[in-house]
């Protein structure tokens, strides 16, 4: 048995200084879209080759070799060792752990377009066999293969249950997140650790049991960017990303926009080989820039950049709903009422087929702020969509 790849695809990819994530971002498609060509299991349609043949420094004729090039990586047979490792029967070894550590992956990339609540069930039997082999693992080899995969898996619990949760089990969230931290702890990955305290930011910033405290998630945010300077610029821009948004709503308006000026200067510096460039997309900039905003009441502002960013993500769902429940309240701050309807209407269509969390406490939120123009036919519509929404959640 064995599985199909183009080494030379993923070669130009590198050598073009591109990230997956980033070459998605440049043709407009899914991450998952490259990594299927990656794969052999896709190839590119004929109306993309053009473009991705530019995105990579190649000539079409260039880019046709590299995709005949298909080879085999040969694997052994699944022989059952995960099943055996898990009943006891024997010990677990690194291609166990590798196959547990390939299903969070897979996980994590299923995120962005799946509801999160048919992702838990399977991301859950995942921890708890990494938890339970971890318990009697031994060999130095294995116990920090077990302890970084078990971080990232806990980090992926967090975002899951607290997306699920439409933002209100902070609980559980937090207690995985604590889990990535001292995962990571034990193998001294910074990367892991400081996306964990983001995440515990994302708690505070956006709620626990209902309350908001911008002052504990600016100290998250804070802690990240403390714990991953030294690892990983496009990390500790993400991290004062975050800090930017804690000042914004606290209303401190200078601090926020230094705050986004050393995120920029970050980001800008971030290469293909940074060790947490998957964390980060060109997107992340624009949506959190434009939320800050609008917590400073600049909604003009925000619109531009919301607009913007909102046009760059045709193939991440959850993450454009939220962008563009923000846009909406952009245009209801400035009385735009048509304008925030449509878009809102947009964001609830996204909603509906991926149940994102991030979206739907956005959307809510810009329909309680249209209360005052309940009356409008277009309003009215747009209420009892999300009324419809509120009843499958």
């Amino acid at each position: 048995m064995g599985k199909q790849h183009r080494p030379g695809l993923a070669r130009a990819r590198k050598s073009a200084g591109l990230s997956q994530e980033r070459l998605a971002e440049v043709l407009r498609v899914d991450r998952s879209t490259v990594t299927r060509w990656e794969c052999a299991e896709t190839e590119p349609q004929p109306w993309l080759r053009p473009k991705l043949a530019r995105a990579l420094g190649l000539r079409p004729h260039e880019l046709d070799e590299v995709l005949s090039v298909i080879e085999l990586i040969e694997e052994p047979a699944d022989d059952g060792r995960l099943g055996s490792a898990l009943t006891g029967r024997t010990r677990a070894d690194l291609a166990t752990v590798r196959q547990l550590r390939d299903q969070v992956r897979q996980l994590g990339e299923a995120y962005e377009t799946m509801p999160s609540a048919s992702l838990l069930a399977r991301a859950g039997q995942t921890h708890a066999a990494l938890t339970l082999l971890l318990a009697d693992a031994s060999g130095d080899r294995i116990i920090h293969a077990l302890h970084t995969a078990l971080a990232t898996s806990a980090t992926l619990m967090s975002q899951l249950i607290w997306d699920a949760s439409g933002r209100r089990d902070g609980t559980s969230t937090l207690d995985y997140c604590d889990q990535a931290i001292a995962a990571a702890d034990e193998t001294g990955d910074a990367v892991v650790a400081a996306h964990a305290e983001l995440r515990k930011c994302y708690v505070a910033l956006y709620g626990l049991h209902g309350v908001r405290n911008p002052s504990l998630g600016q100290v998250s945010a804070e802690s990240a960017v403390a714990t991953g300077k030294s690892a990983s610029h496009a990390l500790t821009g993400l991290a004062l990303l975050h800090v930017a948004e804690a000042l914004a709503m606290q209303g401190e308006y200078r601090q926020t926009e230094r705050a986004l000026g050393q995120a920029e200067h970050h980001f800008n510096h971030t290469t293909p080989d940074d060790v947490g460039a998957e964390l980060f997309s060109p997107s992340q900039f624009g949506r959190l820039s434009g939320s800050c905003y609008l917590s400073l009441n600049n909604p003009e502002r925000a619109q531009a950049i919301l607009e913007e960013t909102a046009a760059s993500l045709p193939d991440r769902p959850k993450t454009r709903s939220i962008v563009l429940g923000n846009l909406a309240l952009s245009f209801i701050r400035q009385r735009q009422i048509d304008a925030a309807t449509g878009t809102l209407m947009e964001a609830i269509d996204l909603i509906e087929d991926t149940r994102g969390g991030g979206g739907m406490s956005v959307v809510f939120s810009a329909g309680r702020e249209l209360y005052p123009w309940r009356a409008e036919p277009a309003v009215q519509e747009v209420t009892d969509r999300l009324l419809a929404l509120m009843a499958k959640n």
